[in-house]
């Protein structure tokens, strides 16, 4: 097992289940389309890191799709519960196979590089725990090198607090973490505009 390891959090692009918040001002066809062009930005972004040293494995939402955009990656299916349980045992996954350094991720950020991601398991080798704040108050990264269950166990999930809770917590059991850059998730079709904007505008 590589040092590093990689999840990717992804839904598989049905109708109704993906981007319904952006839904409301596009319609569920469209969003469906924007939620294709995540997976295929996350996809590309991921497929640029350097390889060695690193596994990638895709946690599917609901099913494990064999024959997708994310042939020759890990594929497992997420377990059931919120989303800290489901993250919780991903991770678990990846620490009990041999990995030093997880970093996990989603499908959602238009915004997030390579850089990002490499910045991410550098810092773990002197922090405990690293965290992309995204500025919904969530964050759109996280990375640990050991299982930190509390971090997972009654948080505010989609809240606009999550972040301050997650850094208390961190804080109260004395464990070193440090910060990414914040980034935008998209949710609503205004994140996917300005999104979309600053992609256009990168040098």
């Amino acid at each position: 097992m590589p040092r590093n390891a990689l999840i990717i959090f992804v839904k598989n692009p049905i109708e109704g289940k993906v981007k319904t918040r952006l839904a409301k001002t596009v319609g569920h066809t469209k969003a469906v389309e924007v939620y294709r062009e995540l997976l295929e930005y996350t996809r590309n972004l991921t497929d640029s890191l350097p390889s060695e040293d690193l596994h990638r494995t895709v946690y599917y939402g609901d099913f494990v799709n064999e024959n997708d955009l994310w042939n020759g990656y890990a594929r497992y299916l997420q377990t059931e519960g919120d989303l800290g349980l489901r993250m919780q045992e991903a991770f678990r996954e990846q620490l009990e196979a041999g990995a030093e350094r997880v970093v996990i991720i989603g499908s959602d950020c238009l915004d997030l590089r390579p850089t990002h991601l490499q910045q991410a398991f550098e810092v773990l080798h002197e922090s405990d725990v690293v965290l992309g704040p995204s500025t919904d108050g969530g964050y759109y990264l996280l990375g640990m090198t050991r299982l930190h269950e509390m971090l997972f166990e009654e948080m505010p999930w989609s809240q606009p607090e999550l972040l301050e809770k997650t850094i208390f917590k961190l804080q109260q059991h004395g464990l070193k973490y440090q910060l990414l850059p914040p980034l935008t998730d998209i949710d609503e079709w205004d994140d996917y505009l300005q999104a979309k904007e600053r992609l256009l505008s990168r040098p």
